[in-house]
C-alpha cells in the first residue's frame, strides 16, 4: 500500500489533540445530563418511597382489598339517595367498577356540599357503607379546605383529616376504604400527603343509629392525628 506523504507538524497534533479533547468534554457532558436526570428520577423516587413509608404498614393497603366482591370491588350497591345531591349512578360506577377514573374536576362544587356542609368540621362518608373516612377542616381552616380542593378540582384532605381505621393507601397511590370502596388517590406534594378525593365516594349516610351526619358525629372534637380510633 502507498505510503502517506502527509507532514505530521506540531500545529496538527495540536488540532488532533484538541478534537479528541472536545470529544472527550462531549461525551463528559452528556454523561452528566444522563447521570443527571436519571439521579434526579431517582431522588423523586426515593421522596415518593420516603413519603410511602411514613404512611406505616398500618395505612398501606394491600390489592387483595379491590377484589371482586359482591357489587363489583364493593360489598353492596351504593347507598340512595346520597348526601348533596350526588349522582347515584356516577357515585356506584366510580366506587365499584373503577381503579383509575374520577369524576369530572370541579363536579363536587355542582353539587348542595358548599350550601350544606358544615363550616365547623364535616365527616365524609363511604357511599356504600357509611363508614367515617375523613373528616374535615382539621388543623386548618374552612376557607383553607375549600381553596386548595377549587385549586386542584376535587375535595382534597391531608392526613390528620384521614381516618386511618377505614382507610388504605395501596402501592400506586390508590386510595380505597377497607371494604373496597373507590375513593381518590394520594398525591403528594411539598406539603406532605395530599389524597385527592372523589365527593361522590364520600356521600354516604352514617349507619342507622349512629348519630346524625354532618357536626360533630359522635367524633371527638380535638380529632387527632392518624391513627384513629372511630
Amino acid at each position: 500500500p502507498a505510503l502517506s506523504t502527509r507532514m505530521v507538524t506540531p500545529s496538527s497534533l495540536a488540532g488532533s489533540s484538541r478534537t479528541t479533547c472536545m470529544s472527550v468534554f462531549g461525551a463528559c457532558i452528556a454523561l452528566g445530563l444522563v447521570v443527571g436526570v436519571v439521579s434526579s428520577r431517582t431522588s423523586a423516587g426515593a421522596r415518593v418511597d420516603a413519603r410511602m413509608a411514613l404512611v406505616g404498614k398500618t395505612w398501606r393497603g394491600e390489592d387483595s382489598l379491590m377484589a371482586s366482591k359482591a357489587h363489583g370491588t364493593c360489598v353492596a350497591a351504593v347507598q340512595s339517595p346520597l348526601r348533596w345531591g350526588c349522582s347515584v349512578q356516577t357515585a356506584d360506577n366510580i366506587c365499584c367498577f373503577n381503579r383509575h377514573f374520577a369524576e369530572y374536576s370541579g363536579y363536587w362544587e355542582s353539587t348542595s356540599f358548599l350550601r350544606e356542609a358544615s363550616h365547623e368540621r364535616t365527616v365524609f362518608r363511604d357511599s356504600v357503607t357509611g363508614l367515617p373516612l375523613f373528616v374535615a377542616p382539621v388543623g386548618r381552616s374552612w376557607a383553607e379546605f375549600v381553596e386548595e380542593s377549587r385549586h386542584h378540582g376535587w375535595p382534597s384532605f391531608r392526613t390528620q383529616e384521614v381516618v386511618w381505621d377505614n382507610v388504605r393507601v395501596l402501592g400506586n397511590g390508590e386510595t380505597v376504604s377497607v371494604n373496597g370502596t373507590h375513593l381518590g388517590h394520594n398525591l403528594p406534594d411539598s406539603k406532605g400527603f395530599r389524597f385527592c378525593i372523589n365527593l361522590v365516594s364520600v356521600a354516604g349516610h352514617a349507619p342507622a343509629g349512629s348519630g346524625s351526619d354532618g357536626g360533630d358525629d359522635g367524633l371527638p372534637f380535638d380529632f387527632p392525628p392518624p391513627p384513629v380510633r372511630v
